[in-house]
């Protein structure tokens, strides 16, 4: 019989971070000399090796057996990713192009840099990165641009055709002066898109010829296709995102920054001048929101979780990073219908962790590599491993939606129902930057239930709101033996409600 819960008791929270060290270990790992400490890019290699690309232009290659780095490959322009191919060559994203880089010879040393894509503009803007590469299972590779910003102008030379939408390029000049700029910027928007394909994702075959795949992002620094061909994207708070957002991306869709609608076919108006109705109606909504503060502040780079005996998590969800947090994130992905949201849980809360953790590689033994920047602003530098101990800590291994609230399993059976505390919230689409919390409310459960093995929590709630992110704080929860349950809040983003 299933244990009713009348009303919520309450119990004595337990922190994650005093035991994790029962379940990981956090180490560092020794960097090579004479190179920026960055992370762009890291990868595992499929001779188990660690190829890693430093923001000072080297792509070196590390060996977990001798701990000794070789140097593969220099002289690139901030590369922000790192693939490799079949034949062993290693793809990059660099600030101008895609890049492929080949050992011809076979002496560990790339010695033909070949151009794959260049075919986006550039300005000289100091905001334009450019993410990835990460690939499908027929070989296209998937490119994430950002917009400029308009913290400064552009330079006089550009690369590409400039689109004569909104400000003119004469006024978008830095040589003409901080004055100048100070008085035009206001028209340009916070981001902007003046060269080709600022704002989008960008589809190239293996061969190079690259189409605009999806269109309205801001700064795309998470870029992932995951192990069913599903696009994923993360973007960070600013103008037109209340708070950050992970996407589901798919082809054609616009997901809300609307600077590079001068790109699509066709497109005449200016981006800032389409009433916010009209854009809200064209936009594809997040499948998860990080508050921002609290759960990120910039996500980075989302990865597939491998099996738990490896690793400890269950398989079929995302791994995310964060610049600002000192803990991963966890994204428990739920379909309903064709809409694609879900959970955000945060992982791994440790000061040994840090901030900046930016790109990641799972190797084959489970060990995740885990490379940090932070360019200009919050983050660090260096490379950690996570290793797992093999001994699985309690966890929350589904939340799904019901018509009238949420079911939530666990690995392991709680020794009782937790106290629970519920909130519901949005944020304001709009031009400014970031967002307050909209239409905050505490949500009393209805009902809450737990199974006899007490591995399903059921929460009844009086209704469900749809584009609503609903925090679920699972206040002291333990099991049998009173492990305390590793991320105890979890927020899932109600895109739309499951139907009768």
């Amino acid at each position: 019989m299933n244990r009713l819960l009348l009303s919520l008791l309450a119990t004595t929270a337990l922190s994650f971070g005093k035991d994790w060290q029962d379940y990981y270990q956090i180490e560092s790992v020794p960097l090579p000399a004479g190179v920026d400490n960055q992370i762009g890019g890291i990868t595992t290699l499929r001779d188990g090796r660690i190829a890693t690309c430093f923001n000072s232009g080297e792509i070196q290659i590390f060996s977990p057996e001798t701990k000794t780095w070789s140097l593969f490959a220099q002289g690139l322009s901030l590369p922000l990713g790192v693939i490799e191919e079949e034949d062993g060559s290693l793809v990059t994203m660099q600030w101008a192009e895609l890049t492929r880089l080949r050992d011809t010879d076979k002496d560990g040393v790339a010695d033909l840099y070949e151009t794959v894509c260049n075919d986006f503009g550039l300005t000289g803007n100091y905001h334009e990165f450019a993410y990835g590469p990460t690939r499908d299972s027929k070989g296209n590779f998937y490119v994430s641009l950002n917009a400029a910003s308009n913290g400064e102008g552009i330079q006089d030379r550009i690369r590409g055709p400039w689109i004569d939408i909104g400000l003119d390029r004469e006024s978008h000049l830095a040589s003409k002066g901080e004055d100048n700029w100070q008085k035009n910027k206001g028209k340009t928007g916070r981001m902007y898109s003046r060269v080709p394909y600022r704002g989008c994702v960008l589809k190239i075959t293996r061969k190079g010829r690259s189409s605009v795949f999806a269109y309205g992002f801001r700064s795309p620094d998470g870029i992932h296709v995951d192990k069913n061909d599903r696009l994923w994207i993360t973007d960070n708070q600013g103008d037109w995102r209340g708070t950050s957002p992970l996407y589901h991306v798919t082809e054609g869709g616009f997901y809300g920054h609307p600077a590079s609608l001068v790109w699509k076919k066709n497109w005449t108006r200016d981006p800032l001048k389409v009433p916010v109705e009209e854009l809200e109606s064209m936009r594809t909504p997040a499948a998860g929101l990080f508050p921002q503060g609290e759960l990120a502040n910039s996500p980075t780079q989302p990865i597939d979780t491998i099996s738990p005996k490896l690793f400890g998590l269950p398989e079929g969800e995302l791994l995310i990073g964060d610049m600002n947090q000192k803990h991963l994130i966890r994204f428990l992905p739920e379909k309903i219908g064709d809409v694609m949201q879900g959970a955000l849980i945060p992982f791994l809360v440790s000061p040994d962790l840090g901030m900046g953790n930016h790109r990641f590689s799972f190797d084959q033994k489970g060990g995740l590599w885990i490379g940090k920047t932070h360019i200009k602003w919050a983050g660090d530098e260096g490379i950690k491993k996570v290793t797992f101990k093999g001994q699985q800590p309690l966890l929350a291994t589904g939340v799904s939606l019901l018509k009238d609230g949420f079911k939530v399993t666990f690995n392991r059976g709680l020794k009782e129902i937790p106290q629970l505390e519920i909130s519901r919230h949005t944020y304001r689409y709009q031009k400014k930057y970031g967002s307050p919390k909209v239409d905050l409310k505490k949500v009393k459960a209805a009902q809450a239930l737990l199974s006899d093995d007490g591995k399903v929590l059921t929460v009844k709630l009086p209704e469900i709101t749809e584009r609503r992110l609903y925090t679920i704080k699972v206040k002291g929860a333990v099991d049998t033996e009173g492990h305390p349950l590793m991320g105890d809040v979890l927020r899932y983003n109600v895109v739309k409600k499951r139907g009768e």
